[in-house]
């Protein structure tokens, strides 16, 4: 018999050296030489199988690891932003319990394991539900052409109870959390009608942070250089919110371009602005000196920083700018409604999820060529409590 991995298509499986000595649960032992795991899932890498000889433990006998946490697997981990650190995924190779767990190479002693799954099938077959869900495929083929907060609704409601299967009732934190946040993105269709990347449905943002919350623009407020009227036509009829965490809209004054902001608040060095400060209009601020600037003549929004001198992508246009802002609005409710249970002990977790359903909406800023993006760099901040 072979004594390495074996990859097979879709499938990573295991045989000889490869199971022993450290799985001898049977059904795990079964089902890894047989089904095996995916090698395409959209939410775990499991590339630490295809070892010479199988997987390895978590420690050795020198290591300061309980000894329940020294002989776990390590299998695989979540997969995320090329710089974003995530969590191993682990294996009991004696009850096929499945954990993950992040190293801290210099404090072993204070690593542990989160739960995730009862057994590899189980894994499997949320995964695959989750994948499905994203390719509105499988079970969800359903949800195709379809948008808004029932199709959000439904969708939560559905995944949530694949994944209450089998776990009498009682998911991992990370699969409610998906159940809860991975659907947000069925609230916006591709924009046709609007002529921007998302048609939002109507009255979204009112329902969201009140009428009186969102401010809509008037011709009269609009700089000559913006000329994208796509942009124009949403600023007038949709609106953003005034506060939209982490972000505050300008409504003290029309908006004004980039430079004549500059002229009339701030002293800037002119070589210090950056190409085209007439064309990109100003909308409001972010964080210390950084302002969220829309480009009057394409309609991409950006993100001015100050300090650095350095527009970055921030959002493909309007459109999914007001997106992200409804997300985090409609993350901090959920929070707010679960007791604070997205963010109590998985923070890490929440931020990777709104990172990869902020990516499927709009993926400006969030590729991994990207050198920084603001919406991620925040989300990632659990010291500032942004989630």
């Amino acid at each position: 018999m072979s004594t390495t991995d074996t990859v097979v298509a879709t499938a990573i499986t295991l045989t000889g050296a490869g199971l022993d000595p450290f799985i001898t649960h049977a059904s795990t032992r079964d089902w890894l030489a047989g089904p095996g795991l995916p090698a395409d899932s959209g939410l775990f890498g499991f590339a630490e199988l295809a070892r010479p000889g199988g997987p390895r433990t978590v420690g050795g006998p020198g290591d300061r690891l309980s000894a329940e946490l020294r002989d776990q697997l390590v299998i695989g981990g979540l997969l995320g932003p090329v710089d974003l650190e995530t969590e191993s995924v682990l294996l009991d190779g004696a009850t096929g319990e499945v954990s993950t767990t992040f190293f801290f190479h210099d404090r072993p002693d204070l690593m542990d394991r989160r739960p995730l799954a009862p057994s590899l099938p189980t894994l499997v077959r949320f995964a695959a539900a989750t994948d499905e869900l994203a390719g509105l495929r499988g079970q969800f083929a359903a949800y195709a052409g379809r948008y808004g907060t029932k199709a959000v609704a439904e969708a939560s409601r559905q995944l949530l109870a694949v994944f209450e299967e089998g776990t009498d009732g009682e998911p991992a934190p990370f699969w409610k959390m998906a159940a809860l946040i991975r659907p947000l993105a069925l609230v916006a269709g591709p924009g046709t009608a609007s002529g921007l990347a998302l048609d939002l449905p109507l009255r979204l943002l009112d329902e969201e942070f009140g009428r009186g919350g969102v401010v809509r623009f008037e011709e009269v407020d609009f700089p000559a250089t913006l000329t994208h009227e796509p942009t124009r036509r949403f600023l007038r009829e949709t609106g953003l919110p005034e506060d939209g965490f982490l972000f505050q809209l300008d409504t003290d004054l029309p908006l004004r371009t980039l430079a004549e902001y500059y002229t009339d608040e701030r002293e800037l060095p002119d070589a210090r602005l950056p190409a085209r400060a007439e064309h990109l209009i100003r909308l409001g601020y972010l964080i210390e000196d950084n302002s969220l600037v829309v480009d009057g003549t394409t309609g991409a929004v950006l993100n001015w920083s100050e300090p650095e001198g350095v527009l970055y992508p921030l959002n493909t246009d309007i459109s999914t700018l007001a997106f992200t802002l409804w997300l985090l609005h409609r993350e901090h409710a959920i929070d707010e409604a679960s007791g604070h249970a997205l963010t109590s002990d998985t923070y890490d977790q929440l931020a990777l999820t709104m990172i990869q359903v902020l990516s499927s909406i709009d993926p400006t800023g969030t590729t991994t060529d990207a050198d920084w993006h603001y919406w991620t760099e925040l989300f990632q901040d659990e010291a500032g409590g942004v989630l």
